[in-house]
């Protein structure tokens, strides 16, 4: 219920900072702003990290070098 309330609030106050953005942005130089442009809780999604093969923890932390090309 709580987060339903947030994402309620910032959904209003989202859209009242596009309004505001489009009515002092110029035309010509700048895209118009969308609601989606200042919501905290609707960034994009974080992108997987990066994944390696477990024989570079053995030669970082038991060999003690590092490898050549860690990914």
């Amino acid at each position: 219920m709580a987060a339903a309330r947030l994402e309620e609030r910032w959904n209003h106050t989202a859209a009242l900072l596009a309004l505001f953005a489009n009515c002092h942005r110029d035309p010509a130089r700048h895209r118009a702003f969308t609601a989606a442009d200042f919501h905290p809780l609707r960034g994009t999604p974080a992108s997987a990290p990066p994944t390696a093969d477990l024989s570079v923890l053995k030669t970082v932390f038991v060999d003690r070098h590092l490898p050549e090309h860690p990914l």
